[in-house]
């Protein structure tokens, strides 16, 4: 098996920086994979890292050095603390853009979320990890993701992360956080399309925009090229009817629609959902850059937003427990979440097991041709 060769994930970290200098024990991409193959497996932190790699230390010596043994819990937590998270971050980009399945064009959902836990004191929640990631739903893969101190700091982060990333031909999603024209200008600039929610951190783009298509609305488009599309799904005694209309007749922003880089269609949401009887309604408001855009390609973009909440936030909590992790020395509570995002990137790929993630990481620590196999990607 290839694990760290020219077919192998670990290929991609062999040069990252060791924070230990020259004083080591432990090779640092045998512990960077045996925490990759812990936390597959249901390791939440470094004392189930240590105790996983002693019980199969048997079979990890068939492709790792261990030329010391399986180094302890207070190393991993010491090498993991003191990695530099940009270095780590590099290499797993540099890891993601070898995946032939990103490339062309993609829905890429930008989002934050917080690991609830990561401070290391009760009275002070100041030091809570959050992150910023991105998310292809197509393929349920992360793309990248950068710390930042709260959630206010996104708008800082997206810029970044934007830079980083290969977007061409791609088609951008954020919610009303990103909606700044810095962040507009870092995808036009990408040669990216943008889907951005319009909302109240931008009262006078949103009051425009609002007005505007309440009236289209009142008035059925008359007079306004527009296109239309209706979509109703229904489970568990809820009905959700969602109507969607764009517009490509952004001059009635006036001078406000040329502040934003590339800005080619209104998009107007309203969702009616049905639930025992009872009804309730909302209207959500978008911008977008593309110029050929339809009203379906509207609603699709919109709501495969709502993926990197379902099924990246959703499994992160539910199948690895990310909320409840305690780790906060140093950059270790983010270190970990890029463990985990590499756990669940590679357990997204492997298709041959029609299973959920959670039964997928019960197989790997049971079966070591699979998780060599999730290894090899």
């Amino acid at each position: 098996m290839d694990v760290q060769g020219n077919g192998g994930l670990m290929r991609f970290f062999e040069d990252m920086p060791d924070p230990r200098g020259n004083n080591t024990l432990h090779r640092l991409t045998d512990l960077i994979v045996l925490a990759i193959c812990a936390v597959i497996c249901g390791a939440d932190g470094c004392v189930q890292v240590e105790q996983f790699a002693c019980a199969k230390e048997k079979f990890f010596r068939t492709f790792l050095e261990l030329s010391c043994g399986i180094p302890s819990h207070d190393t991993f937590g010491r090498v993991f603390a003191r990695l530099n998270p940009d270095a780590f971050e590099s290499c797993f980009m540099a890891w993601i853009r070898s995946l032939a399945e990103n490339k062309g064009a993609e829905l890429i959902s930008f989002d934050g979320k917080a690991i609830r836990r990561s401070f290391e004191h009760a009275w002070d929640k100041s030091g809570m990890v959050h992150l910023v990631s991105a998310f292809v739903s197509a393929n349920r893969m992360v793309l990248g993701q950068l710390a930042v101190q709260d959630k206010s700091n996104e708008i800082t982060a997206i810029p970044k992360l934007l830079e980083l990333l290969d977007i061409k031909g791609a088609t951008v999603t954020i919610d009303a956080m990103g909606c700044q024209k810095n962040i507009v200008q870092k995808i036009t600039d990408g040669q990216g399309n943008y889907y951005l929610a319009v909302k109240e951190n931008q009262p006078q783009l949103y009051q425009k925009v609002k007005n505007l298509l309440d009236e289209a609305m009142l008035e059925k488009f008359a007079g306004m090229k527009h296109d239309y599309y209706e979509q109703t799904d229904g489970d568990h005694g809820r009905i959700e009817t969602r109507k969607v209309w764009c517009t490509s007749e952004v001059k009635w922003l006036g001078e406000l629609g040329k502040d934003w880089p590339k800005l080619s269609q209104l998009v107007v949401v309203e969702a009616t959902r049905e639930v025992g009887g009872k009804s309730s309604s909302e209207r959500r408001y978008y911008i977008a850059s593309d110029k050929k855009g339809t009203a379906k390609g509207a609603a699709e973009a919109i709501r495969g937003h709502w993926g990197i909440e379902n099924q990246l936030h959703w499994s992160l909590d539910v199948s690895f427990g990310e909320d409840g992790c305690r780790i906060s020395k140093g950059h270790a509570a983010e270190n970990f979440s890029r463990l985990r995002r590499i756990a669940l990137n590679l357990l997204q790929r492997e298709k041959r097991k029609k299973v959920g993630i959670k039964t997928k990481r019960l197989i790997a620590g049971w079966d070591h041709n699979y998780l060599l196999n999730l290894l090899e990607g």
